[in-house]
């Protein structure tokens, strides 16, 4: 039975549609899931945890791979297919939480795993929540593989200092090193979306940026820059507590033209800026 057949048997049997609230589209293509276990270099020496599993399509191949998969579900119905569909694994754990309001960190350490990956085809409308909350956390991760949006990874992994870039791209380079892995048609999905997806890799920096003073005033910085990005910096920062003639002495120290938007700046620039305000 390939996946197609599978799937359609399971939303049969257990009379599922997909529900548009939770952005729910069942990947139907064996090939994408191979990709996906393979550009994710899972092993038997790692905890996996994935992020809405869903019918549990990708996590059948995940638990073939991995030393563990932690499932988290919010959807109460996809909790009882998974626990029926794979009772006889040893490997998997189920968690029916939300993933936004768990503790990551705890989760990671009781499970005593060296090595930690996410793998997840995340839920288009919630997507950038969860990479942010991954990413913040400081959990233990060596990298976060997820299928999204194109559009959404177009933006993830833009290059900063580009118009292609807002202030998310900032966050994911503060954090981890992004790189597109490969194309997802929407014919891959039932039903099918009317947008294509990508799988992306966020592999994580252990090594921060340990010269950042004040990470909160960065990102303030950084929001503020994008969120009127056709305005000069000196203009789009005036919602913060600092001068315009100050601001521009900054600048005009640190070599940075006052006419600069945000946008053709990169990360160490806002860095060097949060630094001196």
């Amino acid at each position: 039975m390939n996946i197609l057949e599978e799937t359609k048997f399971l939303m049969k049997k257990y009379n599922i549609t997909a529900s548009k609230s939770l952005g729910q589209n069942f990947l139907i293509d064996d090939q994408i899931i191979d990709n996906t276990i393979s550009s994710a270099n899972i092993g038997k020496d790692d905890l996996v945890i994935e992020i809405g599993p869903g019918l549990g399509t990708l996590t059948n191949k995940l638990l073939q791979n991995a030393g563990k998969v932690i499932c988290i579900e919010l959807d109460k119905k996809m909790i009882e297919i998974l626990k029926e569909r794979f009772f006889l694994f040893d490997n998997i754990e189920i968690i029916n939480e939300d993933v936004l309001k768990i503790d990551l960190n705890k989760i990671i350490e009781e499970k005593g795993y060296k090595n930690v990956k996410v793998v997840a085809n995340l839920p288009y409308y919630i997507t950038t929540p969860i990479i942010m909350k991954l990413l913040e956390t400081r959990a233990k991760f060596d990298s976060i593989t997820v299928m999204v949006q194109k559009e959404v990874a177009d933006r993830l992994c833009a290059k900063t200092g580009t118009r292609e870039a807002g202030a998310i791209t900032y966050a994911v380079e503060y954090y981890a090193d992004a790189k597109k892995l490969f194309l997802v048609p929407n014919t891959s999905f039932i039903p099918m979306p009317n947008v294509e997806s990508e799988v992306i890799m966020l592999e994580i920096r252990h090594n921060k940026f340990e010269n950042v003073k004040n990470e909160e005033l960065l990102f303030k910085i950084i929001k503020y820059a994008f969120m009127q990005r056709r305005k000069t910096l000196t203009n789009a920062l005036q919602g913060m507590d600092i001068s315009k003639e100050k601001l521009k002495e900054i600048l005009y120290k640190l070599g940075i033209d006052e006419r600069v938007r945000g946008e053709a700046l990169s990360l160490e620039d806002f860095i060097n800026i949060a630094n001196e305000i």
